[in-house]
């Protein structure tokens, strides 16, 4: 059977991949696209034929990376608000992002050079389209609050997984008892519960008259 993968798409989402590791080991500022060709051993002009700059890459990471986003937000569109909605919307949301953490972490860790690139503006419309959907219409400002931090906490949960794998790395360095640290699938599944208890305080909209 045949594949509708091209030499040219396999080459992308290398070189795509290679720089997710690159920005999440040393910052998206830090990375130079010189390490990036060197890492993937091709050279400079080799790199240029897929992506002209760093933000190039990272709107192909977006694009790669996002598509659960896009289709969440596409499939919530077309359906009436309800809690039972609501609370799909998080589920969803919350598995997409399971099965692509890197996106998060990297977004995470390179908040302050993202925060005004297309790519990183881009990412912020998908967050707003999704909050929007689930705290539905006519939204009070503590219902709006509720959506962000319900579809935030997802974000919270890899950055307290980083940090507790730091502190076992400490623990270990100084021969210190070492607490069990969550697996990637554990710290997952804890906040697609506390999202849906977050999100399950956002009351119905009122029935317009």
């Amino acid at each position: 059977m045949g594949t509708t993968h091209s030499p040219r798409s396999d080459t992308r989402a290398r070189i795509v991949a290679v720089a997710l590791e690159l920005f999440a080991e040393q910052g998206y500022e830090q990375t130079s696209l010189r390490e990036i060709a060197d890492r993937l051993g091709v050279t400079k002009a080799a790199l240029y034929y897929h992506f002209k700059t760093k933000d190039d890459i990272v709107h192909g990471i977006v694009q790669g990376m996002a598509a659960p986003i896009d289709e969440t937000i596409a499939w919530g569109r077309d359906q009436e608000w309800s809690p039972e909605l609501r609370d799909e919307l998080i589920r969803r949301f919350a598995a997409g992002m399971s099965e692509r953490a890197p996106l998060l972490r990297f977004f995470h860790e390179n908040q302050p050079a993202l925060r005004e690139s297309p790519a990183g503006l881009e990412f912020k419309d998908r967050m707003i389209a999704m909050i929007r959907l689930v705290h539905g219409p006519d939204a009070d400002f503590e219902d709006r609050l509720r959506a962000t931090m319900a579809l935030f906490t997802i974000n919270s949960a890899l950055f307290m997984l980083k940090q507790d794998v730091s502190e076992q790395n400490d623990a270990r360095e100084h021969c210190a008892v070492e607490a069990r640290v969550a697996t990637l699938e554990e710290a997952m599944s804890a906040a697609q519960r506390v999202a849906l208890e977050i999100g399950g305080l956002i009351r119905r909209p009122p029935a317009h008259v």
